[in-house]
């Protein structure tokens, strides 16, 4: 008969006040008549057979077995000796050569493990072991909890300056492996370091990156929204992430942890749902890559305006307030029980256990969705329906803001950059449709030029072939505040975002053309260019050098009438301006082509005519079918040492006299400026000595400057030490000035008359841009705010749209 076995538990019971032992294992053991054993004591609180167990599968009995067991099992056919075997050992987990469990790593361990070692301690100690252990132990012993994979506290955002290191570290090994290789193939004394190194390996890892990385992607640029939607970005596919189709349930779920960290509205519907998500309008990434969220702190029950930000681990220990709790004046909870969050609960608690309170019910959701009114009251599919929709509204060409917003507008518009907000309080000195040139009053410091110049974009082609124009605000003499906004964008409209516009909408049923999602159009719409916009297409055309000779851009096209070259200049290249229609020629260009055998007719005609036109073809770069519009731009781009037509002179001239106006602007009021100050510094003062003709000993006032020419001024001189100073240091600061101006100018038009870096082969490149105005038709897709979205089926006359009791008729049924 068994009693016991090794391993089993060790128990006692004893009688509290004798001490006598009435019960448990221990008692029994004595009756049987044992005294002593051996036993496995660990540290007094664990107790179970698994320590025991596995150190009894453990067939090694000292350390030097156990390392020689790791060294076969890494490294099998080759003998161990104790040294080589501790030194793989020791280079495995401790050797910050080999192993790095980075900053995050370090955080996380310290606080899943309850450890305290700096984060600059990157490689794994003893103690982490032990207390790797005591936590497996504690789990199995049914104490503490197990990690939930899906919490933000255990998950990452890896920004692109991490990504882009990851890949530029893999390109500076290669470049390391490649250096060592040539280091022991050549003479060590005679090479020099350059020799060695080739950086081919570090920028190819850079360029396969931007190039070919799934996370690497083209910017969404249909309207300002879409543009800081895609910059906001969080996905969870991509190297290192999940698939689409081995993502389950759970990772696509809303977690309690997303609260004021990711958007539970803003993601994509169909495969990627729940993968790829957007941050919430007030998160921010910390910098281990956890997202944090802003909270108001409480001290004494009262709500104060300090700020914390707090990513989920830290969350989890504070009780926190929704944004809309009441609060009295003195910013006190009005009711006694507060609904509150708790490690990812909500319940009710009493206002004193309070420990935090959001700061705005705006920071749960993405920017997309804090862009629809009365959220609240909508349905969260068609919410997110409505998020993503707003990002796919084109830019009219006249923009509205909306009579309902959110107060997030503005916001949106500024920080997309499709506005122009001032960068300093000053005045407008001059404005016209391209650049506007604000005179910085308030700038105190000499060092800094005290004109800023806002050159506004002009028919711009975005990503996806929208257009990008922006429009003074404002007036010569206007005062602006720094970050006013002085220029609209696309789809703004005086700051505020303004993707559509307002209309008067029916909802009724019209014969039957609005069932299900289908949209009604009145004929007024397309009349006024109410839902009309601009679209610019790009046209590329390249000449190549052949085998057979190099291609030419020319107006000298065979075959062509005089009648398809109108639009065209002496170089070939279309007017800016031109209308132009399918089939037109936009830039001419010939390439050679192979003789071809000749008959002795044509042998005939080319001896009497001289006609040398047959060894040519027309490849000419022509308008695509279905296209109208107007030509906006061209752009000819030259290689190095290619000599330039007169059509890109003509476009280099015209760039170099905006830059010299734009310098001299800045000079003239740099001169203003500084002058003026010289003016206020001299007059009431006596002069010692000044420009010729100037009697010393007399009073310097506005006429006597006013006789010299302002150049001459600094030859004034006061018997103040203290000013001549002064004047000394404002006229260096001036030719320092001056100087600065000079040389950045030189600087560009440099750059301008380089040439272009163009594909191998390549001689010329030329670009047009041709805008096209686009009105709405059936079968374009409108849609709200709220995901309520259709089809255009018809556009009816205004006669046969509903009316009001006005008279007033609707615009969309």
């Amino acid at each position: 008969e068994i009693y016991f076995e090794a391993g089993d538990e060790l128990t006692v019971d004893r009688d509290a006040k004798t001490g006598e032992i009435k019960g448990g294992t221990l008692k029994k053991l004595l009756e049987l008549g044992y005294d002593t054993l051996n036993l496995l004591e660990i540290d007094h609180i664990n107790v179970g057979g698994y320590i025991r167990n596995t150190l009894a599968a453990d067939k090694n009995q000292n350390r030097e077995d156990a390392l020689f067991d790791i060294y076969r099992v890494m490294r099998p056919g080759e003998p161990p000796t104790v040294d080589t075997a501790q030194a793989m050992f020791q280079s495995l987990f401790f050797d910050s050569e080999r192993y790095d469990l980075s900053a995050v790593g370090r955080v996380k361990m310290n606080m899943r493990l309850d450890l305290n070692a700096e984060d600059t301690v990157r490689v794994l100690r003893k103690e982490d072991i032990i207390a790797v252990i005591r936590t497996l132990v504690d789990l199995r012993d049914g104490r503490g909890e197990i990690d939930d994979i899906d919490n933000l506290g255990n998950r990452r955002v890896r920004s692109v300056g991490e990504l882009m290191e990851n890949q530029y570290r893999v390109g500076l090994l290669r470049m390391e492996r490649a250096i060592k290789e040539r280091m022991s193939s050549v003479e060590i004394d005679t090479v020099m370091p350059q020799d060695l190194i080739n950086a081919k390996p570090a920028a190819a890892a850079v360029r396969e990156f931007f190039g070919s990385s799934q996370l690497s992607q083209f910017m969404d640029q249909t309207n300002p929204l879409s543009e800081i939607t895609h910059k906001r970005r969080l996905s969870a596919l991509g190297p290192g992430g999940l698939t689409r189709e081995r993502a389950g349930f759970e990772v696509r779920d809303v977690h309690p942890t997303h609260y004021g960290r990711i958007c539970p509205i803003e993601t994509p519907e169909g495969p990627n749902i729940g993968l790829i998500n957007s941050l919430a309008t007030f998160a921010r990434v910390n910098k281990y890559g956890f997202i944090e969220s802003p909270y108001r702190k409480i001290a004494d029950a009262h709500v104060t305006d300090e700020v914390v930000y707090l990513s989920a681990m830290e969350e989890s220990k504070y009780t926190v307030a929704q944004a809309n709790a009441p609060l009295d004046e003195n910013g006190r909870f009005i009711n006694d029980l507060v609904i509150c969050r708790h490690s990812g609960d909500v319940a009710m608690f009493a206002r004193d256990k309070v420990d935090l309170m959001d700061v705005s019910p705006k920071q749960l959701v993405s920017v997309a969705a804090a862009l629809i009114p009365f959220l609240e009251n909508d349905d969260a599919n068609r919410a997110l329906m409505g998020s993503n929709m707003q990002r796919q509204a084109v830019p009219l060409v006249r923009a509205e803001a909306p009579l309902v917003g959110t107060g997030m507008e503005p916001i949106v518009a500024r920080d997309s950059g499709a506005a122009i907000a001032a960068r300093r309080t000053g005045v407008i000195d001059q404005v016209d449709a391209t650049r506007i040139v604000v005179r910085a009053t308030e700038e105190r410091d000499a060092s800094r030029s005290g004109v800023d110049i806002y050159r506004l974009q002009k028919f711009q082609r975005s990503n996806q072939s929208t257009c990008i124009t922006q429009r003074p605000l404002v007036s010569v003499g206007d005062r602006v505040q720094a970050g006013e906004i002085i220029a609209d964008g696309p789809s703004t409209d005086h700051g505020d975002l303004a993707l559509g516009r307002n209309v008067l909408v029916a909802f009724m049923p019209w014969n039957g053309y609005n069932f299900e999602d289908s949209i009604l159009l009145s004929e007024r719409i397309v009349r006024d260019d109410v839902f009309t916009s601009i679209h610019i297409e790009e046209f590329e055309v390249m000449a190549r050098d052949t085998k057979l000779g190099p291609e030419e851009i020319t107006r000298d096209i065979p075959n062509v009438s005089e009648e398809a070259l109108k639009n065209l200049d002496e170089a070939g290249i279309v007017y800016v301006g031109a209308e132009t229609k399918p089939g037109d020629i936009l830039v001419g260009k010939i390439t050679p082509k192979g003789e071809s055998p000749m008959t002795p007719e044509e042998k005939l005609l080319r001896a009497i005519f001289g006609e040398k036109a047959s060894d040519v073809r027309d490849t000419s770069l022509r308008m695509p079918p279905g296209t109208f519009g107007t030509v906006v731009e061209v752009r000819v781009f030259n290689r190095h040492g290619v000599e330039k037509d007169e059509r890109a002179m003509a476009i280099e001239r015209e760039e170099i006299q905006r830059l010299a106006k734009d310098r001299d602007d800045e000079q003239s009021i740099l001169d203003r400026n500084i002058y003026g100050r010289l003016a206020e510094m001299l007059r009431g003062q006596v002069a010692t000595s000044g420009p010729k003709g100037f009697r010393k000993g007399v009073e310097i006032d506005g006429e006597a400057l006013e006789a010299n020419p302002r150049s001459q001024w600094w030859q004034f001189a006061t018997a103040d030490d203290a000013l001549m100073t002064e004047i000394e240091a404002l006229r260096a600061q001036y030719d320092e000035s001056r100087k600065r101006l000079e040389s950045r100018f030189i600087d560009k038009v440099e750059k301008l008359q380089r040439g272009d870096e163009l594909p191998p082969g390549v001689m010329k490149m030329v670009k047009v841009f041709v805008a096209v105005k686009r009105k709405i038709q059936p079968g374009d897709k409108m849609a709200g705010r709220h995901g309520n979205k259709g089809v255009v089926s018809k556009i009816v006359p205004i006669e046969d749209m509903p009316f009001l009791e006005d008279g007033t008729h609707v615009d969309i049924v």
